[in-house]
């Protein structure tokens, strides 16, 4: 399954390596990042593929959330067949 993850919060050092250190620990793969600075706001956009044999979507959520919590960001993950299905309305 594939989703979108989205990433906002203060510019501080060490955003992505948690980032993808969560996704890396739930063996989820990063197949496209986009990321800059909006005056001193980080944000970044990502599509990642998840293994659904190794990592269910709530426990990859609830794993982002947590780091959200820590890292004070606004962390958002959607599956893409949502946006598939905005698409065709």
């Amino acid at each position: 399954m594939k989703a979108i993850i989205t990433v906002i919060g203060k510019d501080k050092v060490g955003i992505m390596h948690a980032v993808s250190g969560v996704l890396k620990d739930l063996s989820v793969n990063i197949e496209d990042v986009t990321q800059t600075i909006m005056q001193e706001y980080f944000t970044m956009l990502m599509l990642v593929r998840i293994d659904e044999e190794k990592t269910g979507f709530r426990q990859l959520q609830d794993a982002l959330d947590d780091l959200a919590k820590e890292m004070n960001l606004s962390i958002r993950i959607q599956k893409e067949e949502i946006f598939d299905v905005m698409h065709k309305i």
